[in-house]
């Protein structure tokens, strides 16, 4: 079987994951085939463009109806997507049929048209003006999406969790390039902010850790779909943080941050302190990985994020 993966995503396969990368392309067209095999699928379409390191396609059923065959480069942001597929049950995101835990192959829910809530260029338009009602649309789906992971079957990953990703950052985001680039005073921020957020505040949920709006799109069966979720365990205000950090990208000012903080954090009815908190520290997290790959004008933009956000 030959696949015509998109350029853009066989160069982030390679760049990203090196090695194991070429090993994931070359291993995909058996792969591909073999769940098409077993699934009783037929591929009827190039593979679709938009994502990083992802095969998707969409495929026919044995009885006819269309979804969508997905296999991904398996990494830690990833993991627990079929899980929170399987917990979604398709209320608010696209339905999961089935998973195979030996490729991560999953097979979805076709939403179509799948014109996303917003694009996804590289400067971020979320913290346009006339953008704010759809960050309303994405807060309440968000919203109703989080939940507390019941009912998995055998088989499925556990879900990733925040409160290792807030550890991490004790190593990630007080290094000697951090602690050099930025003014004491940031990095002290810091430091107290993730010390408050490694304690949770309420239960553990399904919560998203990239919760930009090219990951909502149209859909028959509702209005707007979830798809590519990077489902995590963790607090409910962890939502806010990436859509917060995505919003004032679009220009890094005071006040836009303290509106988009107090929107958002409404939105999601969540607590805005601890809203402000994960998006500065998510910000942080950009420099950090910026200044590893050596990508200076976004550690930058993202400095000017994290002032807006003090």
């Amino acid at each position: 079987m030959t696949l015509d993966l998109p350029p853009d995503v066989v160069d982030t396969i390679r760049t990203i994951f090196e090695e194991r990368g070429e090993r994931w392309l070359a291993a995909l067209p058996a792969v591909v085939a073999r769940q098409c095999r077993e699934w009783e699928l037929e591929v009827i379409g190039r593979p679709f463009g938009g994502g990083t390191h992802s095969f998707v396609a969409p495929v026919r059923r044995s009885d006819g109806s269309v979804a969508v065959l997905k296999i991904a480069v398996p990494d830690e942001e990833n993991a627990g997507e079929a899980t929170g597929m399987f917990c979604y049950q398709g209320d608010g995101a696209a339905r999961l049929y089935d998973y195979d835990p030996g490729s991560g192959a999953l097979l979805l829910e076709w939403a179509r048209p799948g014109t996303p809530l917003i694009a996804q260029p590289r400067i971020p338009l979320e913290g346009r003006a006339e953008n704010a009602d759809k960050i309303q649309t994405a807060c309440a789906l968000y919203q109703r999406l989080r939940r507390p992971p019941t009912g998995v079957p055998a088989g499925y990953p556990a879900l990733p969790l925040v409160a290792d990703i807030v550890s991490h950052w004790e190593q990630e985001l007080f290094t000697p390039d951090m602690v050099h680039y930025l003014p004491a005073a940031v990095t002290a921020r810091a430091r107290d902010l993730r010390t408050w957020l490694s304690v949770p505040d309420g239960p553990l949920l399904i919560v998203n850790r990239d919760t930009h709006l090219g990951n909502i799109v149209a859909a028959e069966r509702e209005p707007w779909l979830l798809i590519d979720p990077k489902a995590f365990l963790g607090e409910a205000a962890f939502d806010a943080g990436f859509l917060i950090m995505k919003q004032v990208e679009t220009a890094p000012d005071p006040v836009l941050a303290r509106r988009a903080v107090a929107a958002t954090a409404d939105g999601l009815d969540v607590d805005r302190e601890r809203a402000r908190a994960w998006a500065y520290l998510r910000a942080m997290e950009e420099i950090a990985w910026s200044l590893e790959d050596e990508r200076p004008d976004d550690a930058a933009r993202y400095h000017q994020v994290v002032a807006a956000l003090s």
